[in-house]
């Protein structure tokens, strides 16, 4: 099979719609953000203020 041909199957089989929800994407970046916070915080909490 050809390069040239290889891509255009390709091509043709592709959807319009992406693989991963893009709101499942967005939550999931929001509870790494949200653990890497409160990480901060626990990793802060009892030092005194310089």
């Amino acid at each position: 099979m050809s390069l040239m041909s290889l891509a255009t199957a390709a091509a043709q089989v592709h959807s319009e719609e992406p693989a991963i929800d893009p709101y499942v994407v967005g939550g999931l970046t929001l509870l790494v953000l949200i653990a890497m916070l409160v990480g901060l915080f626990a990793f802060g909490k009892g030092r005194d203020h310089t």
